[in-house]
């Protein structure tokens, strides 16, 4: 007889055990002001890179400067062997000189040529022959300084200066190679870095966002907050930057926008070529806010679990998209006073009895 109220003790021992309260961390709701730091990986660029590429052919005579090293405008950078040029010039001189010599016989025989067609010594047509052959000593001048000119150009390409304030990149060829204008990689890149353009791509949802906020794309950029940037080595860069331009052309492939922020880098501290990540930050007025890992998501609907009289309670909430990738802003589904798990939301059960 005491066997089967032993084991309706027991049963009822264990069902009282399963009903037993799960400890889990609970977050109270509350609504405040939030700023949200949403992080955006980014390459950078300089203002301009320059590729030095030579405008003539010949024999690497002179490199001026170091990889690395800052220039300034007109600073010499290489040199290219210009003997054969500058004998070009001679040439193209001395050529102008007989052409001047040319035309001062020329100019001579036809005010000569006049002097006898107006005493009728020679006729018409001689004096047009001598007019057409001061007309050719002319051309013939003109062709010569023109050459002289183009040689003399020439000469100057032998000296390669760099276009503007920057920095020289890696220098690939070294004395004594032959240069020509068909090197495709140019002898080397004159960064100009006095600004630097961070260039990062941003979701077409995020940028719904903004639009629908401020209307017209330019009003968008001018409103949106100063960004900073992070480098690889985890620190922020001392100065704060402003988004330059907004594609208006949407990836097909990503689904992005490519968006650019420029700042400023008379220090030279950043490197074109390099990376970091841009941060922009986003303040919310009055926002409920909540951790991501409060939260699951089942066909791309988000849920919480909402502590309902002890008990858990799973329910979709309505999130903005634009988010730091830790929190969650919500729009609705959510109230202050609301109780929610606040950590694990992917492992708690429907109806469960929960405490802190």
């Amino acid at each position: 007889m005491l066997l089967p109220m032993v084991m309706f003790s027991c049963a009822s021992r264990q069902q009282n055990e399963g009903d037993e309260p799960k400890h889990y961390d609970l977050l109270t709701i509350t609504a405040g002001d939030h700023e949200l730091a949403t992080e955006y990986a980014a390459s950078l660029k300089g203002q301009q890179d320059i590729r030095i590429i030579p405008r003539i052919e010949g024999y690497l005579q002179g490199i001026y400067v170091k990889e690395g090293e800052q220039v300034k405008e007109g600073q010499l950078l290489f040199r290219v062997e210009a003997a054969t040029y500058r004998a070009a010039v001679e040439a193209a001189n001395a050529n102008v000189q007989q052409m001047t010599a040319a035309l001062k016989k020329a100019q001579l025989e036809y005010e000569g040529s006049q002097k006898l067609h107006a005493k009728n010594v020679i006729s018409d047509h001689e004096l047009a022959l001598s007019k057409s052959e001061l007309d050719m000593a002319k051309a013939n001048l003109a062709a010569a300084q023109a050459a002289l000119t183009s040689a003399r150009n020439e000469l100057s390409y032998t000296e390669l200066r760099s276009p503007s304030d920057g920095v020289v990149g890696r220098i690939r060829y070294r004395k004594g190679d032959f240069v020509s204008p068909n090197i495709q990689d140019g002898l080397t890149i004159v960064a100009d870095n006095r600004h630097i353009r961070a260039y990062f791509s941003m979701s077409e949802t995020v940028l719904m966002d903004y639009l629908s906020e401020h209307k017209t794309m330019e009003a968008a950029v001018h409103q949106m907050p100063e960004v900073r940037l992070l480098l690889p080595n985890g620190q922020f860069y001392g100065q704060t930057g402003r988004v330059e331009s907004i594609s208006g052309i949407v990836d097909e492939a990503t689904g992005a926008v490519s968006v650019c922020a420029l700042f400023d880098n008379r220090d030279g501290i950043l490197l074109s070529g390099g990376t970091g990540k841009i941060v922009i930050p986003s303040v919310r007025k009055n926002a409920i806010v909540i951790p991501q890992e409060a939260t699951y998501e089942i066909q791309d609907k988000v849920y919480v679990y909402k502590v309902v009289d002890g008990k858990t309670v799973s329910t979709i909430v309505q999130v903005a998209s634009h988010n730091n990738g830790k929190e969650y802003v919500v729009i609705s589904g959510l109230q202050e006073g609301d109780v929610i798990v606040a950590k694990g939301a992917g492992f708690v059960e429907e109806g469960e009895s929960v405490k802190s």
